[in-house]
């Protein structure tokens, strides 16, 4: 058997809960269809009702306004093209799920920009609902998956109420590891995904206010309100909600991730950290070694037994700068350069203590190549 590999990609997916895990076999084992109106098809009824009176609870909004995708992704193309707007307005900084579905919608896109730390420019925000002509629809991310950036999420959603707007908030990385309330946020939409925070892959949720109507993606069914027909996933949503459920906020994390960068900033003294002088996720660390590219050194870090990041998975393979940290005023050739760290529930000391090691190794070969 091998040794024990360093899982530091949690932004990525992160592992299963054990809770979870419990939950989706004890209702594999149930079986049903919720549709249905005999005792087994009430009994997996009750299984996702009672996931979505758990997720509501988390978030401090009504059950009746929770619906079950399957996952982020079509959680946000539900919410960006089924509601009646005429414009969308994105910040430059939003999820490739976000900016595809809105680019894919028919309707007119505006970006606006973000500062150097990738906190979006609210002045720029408001311009762009005061220039345009019709409803808009602000999409807007509360954390962003790369550099883990906490956007003013509320000054967002007052702006959108002052011109007349929609406001909808992707919060797929937010949860789990910063209090995510739907009365305290302001938005109309917020979305989620359940394996951000240890639930199982393939399963999300779109949080709509009261009196929000939207338009399907797809039809024939009535299930979900409507919203996402279909027989729902009774036992990824029951793993949804048993994670959330469990999930804590701890500031263990915080103070790990922390470490993480004082080791870092000791061993590597050039080391760009980037958005550090934002509010950030607790959990997640962006940086740069100049002259040292990401992809060597992640291929590096695997050899070694560490898994991190040089971004959203959703773009592993690519060969390209981040649209994040181009947002940001940041070069490409140091953006070639970027790596991130995110730590989860089942992180440890020790696994800070392997990744910094692995780090050094690599970062001695890079200075001994540089200087032979």
């Amino acid at each position: 058997m091998g040794a024990k590999r360093t899982y530091l990609d949690h932004n990525a997916t992160s592992p299963l809960r054990p809770e979870a895990r419990a939950a989706m076999l004890a209702a594999i084992d149930q079986g049903g269809n919720a549709s249905s109106v005999h005792a087994e098809g009430r009994a997996a009824r009750q299984v996702i009702e009672t996931a979505r009176a758990q997720l509501a609870s988390a978030l401090g909004c009504l059950p009746q306004m929770i619906t079950f995708t399957s996952g982020g992704t079509e959680a946000n193309n539900i919410a960006v093209k089924g509601a009646a707007v005429d414009r969308l307005i994105v910040s430059a900084t939003e999820h490739p799920a976000v900016m595809a579905a809105a680019e894919t919608s028919g309707t007119p896109v505006q970006r606006v920009p973000v500062d150097g730390n990738g906190v979006i420019d609210l002045e720029a925000l408001q311009a762009a609902l005061a220039g345009g002509e019709g409803r808009a629809l602000v999409s807007v991310m509360l954390a962003n998956n790369e550099t883990g950036v906490i956007q003013p999420i509320a000054e967002v959603g007052r702006l959108a109420v002052q011109h007349g707007a929609i406001s909808h908030c992707d919060a797929v990385q937010a949860l789990g590891k910063v209090p995510v309330r739907f009365a305290v946020l302001g938005a109309d939409m917020l979305t989620f995904s359940a394996h951000k925070l240890g639930g199982p892959q393939g399963v999300g949720a779109l949080v709509v206010r009261d009196g929000l109507a939207l338009e399907p993606l797809t039809h024939g069914g009535g299930q979900e309100l409507r919203r996402r027909p279909g027989t729902e996933n009774t036992p990824g949503i029951a793993g949804f909600g048993a994670a959330v459920a469990v999930a804590e906020k701890e500031s263990k994390i915080k103070d790990l991730r922390d470490a993480f960068e004082s080791e870092l900033q000791a061993l590597a003294p050039d080391v760009v950290i980037f958005a550090k002088g934002a509010q950030r996720l607790p959990n997640t660390c962006c940086f740069a070694i100049p002259g040292m590219t990401a992809e060597l050194a992640l291929m590096s870090l695997d050899l070694d037994g560490v898994a991190v990041s040089s971004g959203s998975a959703c773009s592993s393979g690519k060969v390209a700068a981040s649209h994040v940290l181009t947002a940001m005023g940041v070069e490409d050739e140091l953006a070639a350069c970027a790596m991130r760290v995110s730590l989860g529930w089942n992180t440890a000391q020790q696994d800070i203590e392997q990744a910094i090691q692995a780090l050094r190794r690599i970062v001695d070969r890079h200075k001994n190549s540089a200087a032979a």
